[in-house]
């Protein structure tokens, strides 16, 4: 999941594990058996005395797109809802995931593909076809081989507009050896959905300015 998220090789990740595993508490050995390389070497000297969270900090400023921002966001959300865990297997993961595989998905393989998380429009990414309507897919990430999915309102009813235009493209397995599974016109496919309702509290502060 890491990796995905630093668009790197899972392989490539391990391996820089294995390099520092032998200078650090944890039950595996590591490359125990030969010095470290020079490079690790320098970087283990520049960063190896913080703490855990300073450079949990640190690594989210450059793996996340937003960067501090969402370190701040964090620190203000006290419910859980948004950890940096969570917000990284349904989000960066999956969605790089998807950039790196899409054109080998059939109904995707001769599409430009436009990003548009940003655009609060329902969907991840916007495929265009050419001569054809464009397709919608929205991308939604699993650490475990099965669970469930969330659409969000919006997203519900975008699936309902486009139907067979929009594409649920589900990443699955992301504690192991992540996979896909897509859905046309997921509403009228063989996932059902049950509608869910919950009241959320907002809190607002106010303060008078005198003349």
């Amino acid at each position: 999941m890491l990796a995905l998220s630093l668009k790197s090789r899972p392989a490539s990740l391990k391996n820089y594990r294995d390099e520092f595993d032998p200078y650090f508490p944890n039950p595996r050995k590591g490359w125990h058996k030969r010095p470290i390389r020079k490079y690790c070497e320098v970087f283990m000297e520049q960063y190896g005395e913080l703490s855990i969270d300073t450079f949990a900090s640190l690594l989210k400023t450059e793996i996340t797109i937003a960067g501090d921002l969402e370190i701040i966001k964090e620190n203000i959300e006290t419910d859980g809802a948004s950890t940096f865990a969570k917000r990284l297997m349904t989000g960066q993961a999956a969605e790089n995931y998807f950039e790196a595989v899409y054109k080998a998905v059939p109904p995707f393989a001769d599409c430009r593909l436009i990003n548009t998380t940003a655009f609060g429009c329902g969907f991840d990414y916007k495929l265009e076809t050419g001569m054809n309507p464009y397709l919608a897919v929205e991308v939604k990430g699993m650490s475990t081989p099965f669970g469930a999915v969330q659409l969000t309102s919006r997203e519900y009813k975008t699936a309902e507009l486009l139907s067979s235009r929009f594409f649920l493209f589900v990443v699955r397995n992301f504690a192991e050896r992540p996979f896909h599974t897509v859905f046309q016109d997921p509403v009228k496919s063989e996932l059902t959905f049950a509608r869910r309702e919950s009241v959320t509290v907002q809190v607002s502060w106010t303060a008078s300015i005198g003349r």
